[in-house]
Protein backbone atom coordinates (compact mmCIF):
# COMPACT_ATOMS: atom_id res chain seq x y z
CA UNK A 1 0.00 0.00 0.00
CA UNK A 2 1.57 3.51 -0.69
CA UNK A 3 1.21 6.45 1.48
CA UNK A 4 0.60 10.00 0.90
CA UNK A 5 3.28 11.78 1.48
CA UNK A 6 3.56 16.11 1.58
CA UNK A 7 3.65 17.73 -1.81
CA UNK A 8 7.87 18.34 -2.82
CA UNK A 9 8.98 17.59 -5.88
CA UNK A 10 10.56 14.19 -4.90
CA UNK A 11 12.32 13.51 -8.30
CA UNK A 12 14.90 11.66 -7.16
CA UNK A 13 18.10 11.79 -7.86
CA UNK A 14 18.41 15.04 -7.83
CA UNK A 15 22.00 15.96 -9.07
CA UNK A 16 24.00 18.46 -6.30
CA UNK A 17 24.77 21.36 -8.62
CA UNK A 18 27.51 23.44 -7.36
CA UNK A 19 26.94 27.30 -9.34
CA UNK A 20 30.30 29.03 -9.45
CA UNK A 21 29.89 32.95 -10.18
CA UNK A 22 32.54 35.89 -9.39
CA UNK A 23 32.04 38.45 -6.73
CA UNK A 24 32.26 42.10 -8.37
CA UNK A 25 36.05 41.63 -6.59
CA UNK A 26 36.86 39.20 -8.74
CA UNK A 27 36.55 36.24 -5.82
CA UNK A 28 35.11 33.21 -5.97
CA UNK A 29 31.39 32.41 -5.24
CA UNK A 30 29.88 29.00 -5.24
CA UNK A 31 26.76 28.08 -3.85
CA UNK A 32 24.83 24.58 -3.78
CA UNK A 33 21.79 23.95 -5.97
CA UNK A 34 20.59 20.83 -5.56
CA UNK A 35 17.03 22.43 -7.10
CA UNK A 36 17.80 21.97 -11.08
CA UNK A 37 17.04 20.02 -13.98
CA UNK A 38 17.48 19.84 -17.40
CA UNK A 39 15.25 21.72 -19.92
CA UNK A 40 16.29 20.47 -23.09
CA UNK A 41 19.42 19.23 -24.70
CA UNK A 42 21.50 22.33 -24.05
CA UNK A 43 19.77 24.27 -21.59
CA UNK A 44 19.61 24.05 -17.30
CA UNK A 45 17.03 25.46 -15.53
CA UNK A 46 18.32 26.31 -12.02
CA UNK A 47 15.87 26.84 -8.92
CA UNK A 48 17.34 29.59 -7.23
CA UNK A 49 15.67 32.70 -5.42
CA UNK A 50 17.29 36.22 -6.05
CA UNK A 51 18.27 36.90 -2.59
CA UNK A 52 21.38 34.47 -3.94
CA UNK A 53 24.78 36.36 -4.50
CA UNK A 54 25.19 33.26 -6.85
CA UNK A 55 22.11 35.00 -8.52
CA UNK A 56 23.26 38.66 -8.41
CA UNK A 57 26.79 37.65 -9.44
CA UNK A 58 24.61 35.67 -12.69
CA UNK A 59 22.64 39.08 -13.29
CA UNK A 60 25.84 41.29 -13.49
CA UNK A 61 28.17 38.62 -15.60
CA UNK A 62 25.60 36.87 -17.55
CA UNK A 63 27.40 33.50 -16.92
CA UNK A 64 27.95 30.83 -14.37
CA UNK A 65 29.69 27.13 -14.42
CA UNK A 66 27.66 24.39 -13.23
CA UNK A 67 29.84 21.42 -11.33
CA UNK A 68 28.70 18.12 -10.12
CA UNK A 69 29.62 17.83 -6.71
CA UNK A 70 31.43 14.42 -5.97
CA UNK A 71 31.27 11.91 -2.64
CA UNK A 72 34.81 13.17 -2.19
CA UNK A 73 34.15 16.67 -1.40
CA UNK A 74 30.31 16.46 0.62
CA UNK A 75 31.90 18.23 3.42
CA UNK A 76 32.82 21.06 1.17
CA UNK A 77 29.74 21.01 -1.03
CA UNK A 78 27.23 21.18 2.09
CA UNK A 79 29.26 23.82 3.84
CA UNK A 80 28.55 25.77 0.39
CA UNK A 81 24.91 25.45 0.44
CA UNK A 82 25.17 26.49 4.18
CA UNK A 83 27.26 29.53 4.55
CA UNK A 84 25.24 32.89 2.12
CA UNK A 85 27.85 34.69 0.27
CA UNK A 86 25.87 37.47 1.35
CA UNK A 87 27.14 36.98 4.97
CA UNK A 88 30.11 35.34 4.18
CA UNK A 89 32.34 37.17 1.48
CA UNK A 90 35.40 34.37 1.60
CA UNK A 91 33.25 31.18 1.81
CA UNK A 92 34.86 29.54 -0.51
CA UNK A 93 38.50 30.11 0.66
CA UNK A 94 37.13 28.58 3.57
CA UNK A 95 36.06 25.69 1.99
CA UNK A 96 39.17 25.08 0.69
CA UNK A 97 38.46 23.94 -2.77
CA UNK A 98 40.28 25.66 -5.54
CA UNK A 99 39.25 27.40 -9.04
CA UNK A 100 40.63 27.98 -12.32
CA UNK A 101 39.23 30.52 -14.53
CA UNK A 102 37.14 29.32 -17.31
CA UNK A 103 38.57 30.13 -20.79
CA UNK A 104 34.89 30.74 -22.36
CA UNK A 105 32.49 32.12 -19.63
CA UNK A 106 33.27 34.63 -16.83
CA UNK A 107 32.81 32.15 -14.43
CA UNK A 108 35.36 29.81 -12.29
CA UNK A 109 35.75 26.00 -12.91
CA UNK A 110 36.09 24.29 -9.38
CA UNK A 111 39.58 22.00 -9.84
CA UNK A 112 38.05 19.41 -7.51
CA UNK A 113 34.98 18.58 -9.01
CA UNK A 114 35.35 16.38 -12.12
CA UNK A 115 32.59 17.73 -14.31
CA UNK A 116 31.59 21.09 -14.93
CA UNK A 117 29.10 22.87 -17.47
CA UNK A 118 30.13 26.59 -18.68
CA UNK A 119 27.12 28.27 -18.95
CA UNK A 120 25.44 31.48 -20.26
CA UNK A 121 22.24 33.06 -18.67
CA UNK A 122 19.08 33.36 -20.85
CA UNK A 123 16.92 34.81 -18.56
CA UNK A 124 15.50 34.93 -15.06
CA UNK A 125 12.13 33.91 -14.62
CA UNK A 126 9.72 34.05 -11.51
CA UNK A 127 10.36 29.89 -10.97
CA UNK A 128 14.42 30.25 -11.92
CA UNK A 129 16.97 31.02 -13.87
CA UNK A 130 17.33 29.24 -17.92
CA UNK A 131 20.93 28.91 -18.64
CA UNK A 132 22.69 27.57 -21.82
CA UNK A 133 25.53 24.85 -21.33
CA UNK A 134 27.95 26.51 -23.96
CA UNK A 135 30.94 23.42 -22.83
CA UNK A 136 31.37 20.73 -20.54
CA UNK A 137 34.75 19.88 -19.06
CA UNK A 138 35.32 16.55 -17.19
CA UNK A 139 38.37 15.25 -15.58
CA UNK A 140 40.27 13.30 -18.13
CA UNK A 141 40.76 10.09 -15.52
CA UNK A 142 37.30 9.89 -15.65
CA UNK A 143 36.85 9.50 -19.88
CA UNK A 144 36.65 6.42 -21.48
CA UNK A 145 38.90 6.68 -24.73
CA UNK A 146 35.47 6.71 -26.46
CA UNK A 147 34.88 10.27 -24.45
CA UNK A 148 32.24 8.85 -22.76
CA UNK A 149 32.11 9.58 -18.90
CA UNK A 150 33.07 6.55 -16.52
CA UNK A 151 29.87 7.25 -13.82
CA UNK A 152 30.60 4.15 -11.90
CA UNK A 153 34.23 6.09 -11.25
CA UNK A 154 33.65 9.93 -10.59
CA UNK A 155 31.44 9.23 -7.07
CA UNK A 156 28.75 11.88 -8.34
CA UNK A 157 26.48 12.49 -5.70
CA UNK A 158 22.56 13.16 -5.45
CA UNK A 159 19.89 14.97 -2.69
CA UNK A 160 17.10 13.42 -1.31
CA UNK A 161 14.72 15.59 -1.14
CA UNK A 162 12.62 13.49 1.38
CA UNK A 163 15.34 12.43 4.06
CA UNK A 164 17.92 15.36 3.21
CA UNK A 165 20.76 12.92 2.32
CA UNK A 166 23.52 12.80 -0.09
CA UNK A 167 23.93 9.74 -1.87
CA UNK A 168 26.73 8.10 -4.41
CA UNK A 169 25.46 7.72 -7.76
CA UNK A 170 26.79 4.86 -10.29
CA UNK A 171 26.07 1.40 -10.33
CA UNK A 172 25.09 1.05 -13.78
CA UNK A 173 21.96 -1.42 -14.07
CA UNK A 174 20.83 -1.29 -18.30
CA UNK A 175 21.83 0.10 -21.30
CA UNK A 176 19.46 2.38 -22.44
CA UNK A 177 17.69 2.11 -26.10
CA UNK A 178 18.84 -1.65 -25.70
CA UNK A 179 17.42 -3.23 -22.64
CA UNK A 180 13.54 -2.39 -23.73
CA UNK A 181 14.11 -4.32 -26.51
CA UNK A 182 13.83 -8.04 -24.83
CA UNK A 183 10.34 -6.64 -24.92
CA UNK A 184 9.63 -6.03 -28.40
Amino acid sequence: MKKDLKAVSGIFPMPVLMIGTYNEDGSVDVMNAAWGMAQSMTQLKLCLTESHKTVKNMKRTGYCTVSLATKNYVAESDYLGMVSGNNVSDKFEKSGLHSTKSTRVDAPVIDEYPICMECKVINFEDDGTLVEVLNVLADEKYLNEDGTIKLNEVGIISYDPYGHGYYEVGNKVGQAFSEGKKLM
